[in-house]
């Protein structure tokens, strides 16, 4: 037994060696893996929490001058135009983004990612490589490059969807 998955399903094959219990072996460990991720992440998005750090993030992969509209940040980070308002007036309150006009529109506005938020950003995103290159440690690049391969097949479905 290599993992708590091999154990789960070598109890079922006992009691049901009628079921295929490949989607669980794949799937379950997918989700185990998820949250130790999710735990990950929230530490190290710890000052920013993780919408915060979504929001900051998009304005940081923008480049310069890393800002967009709230609409654009809206479809980046799949939330409301309520949400996205509450979060904007947060990360505005801690100094991470200004907000402004946008000169040609008159009606909206553009988020600018202040030197605070860069810092931030950055720092979240350091801090979270740091701790995913240990969740992959023992792969190799080759592995860690096939794995991504296969992931990306199963979820470009989904990515279809939304």
């Amino acid at each position: 037994m290599r993992d708590e998955v091999d154990r789960l399903v070598a109890a079922w094959k006992r009691e049901r060696p009628d079921l295929d219990f490949s989607p669980l072996e794949v799937l379950s460990r997918i989700t185990r893996i998820a949250r130790h991720l999710d735990i990950a992440r929230r530490n190290a998005f710890a000052d920013l929490d993780t919408w915060g750090f979504d929001v900051l993030a998009a304005l940081r992969r923008a480049g310069d001058p890393y800002q967009l509209s709230p609409g654009q940040l809206m479809q980046e980070t799949m939330v409301t135009s309520g949400t996205m308002t509450n979060r904007l007036d947060r990360l505005e309150e801690l100094g991470l983004i200004t907000r402004k006009a946008d000169p040609n529109d008159g009606r909206g506005s553009l988020v600018k990612l202040t030197k605070s938020g860069m810092r931030a950003v950055d720092a979240a995103m350091e801090d979270l490589l740091t701790r995913e290159r240990e969740f992959l440690k023992s792969l190799s690049k080759a592995e860690r490059a096939q794995l991504a391969a296969v992931l990306s097949e199963l979820a470009a479905p989904f990515d279809e969807q939304d």
